[in-house]
């Protein structure tokens, strides 16, 4: 499943790829890209939405929300 998580303040490319690459670690995560313009990391993952927080969370984010990503089709 594809989601969408709203981070509080990615500031850089570097906090960006920071985040990227602890979702990355997770088992059951198998892609994970960040736009730090927009603040959103787009994960391809089967976990739930409270393990890719706290994933984040400790690694020094703050996490606004998670959500399924819509495709073009609904």
């Amino acid at each position: 499943m594809k989601k969408v998580i709203e981070i509080e303040d990615l500031c850089c490319k570097r906090c960006a790829e920071r985040a990227e690459n602890k979702l990355l670690l997770l088992d059951g995560v198998s892609g994970a890209k960040a736009n730090y313009k927009k603040n959103l990391v787009f994960v391809e993952t089967d976990l739930p939405d409270g393990d890719l927080s706290a994933c984040l969370e400790t690694a020094g984010f703050q996490v606004r929300s998670v959500h399924p990503r819509k495709g073009i089709f609904g």
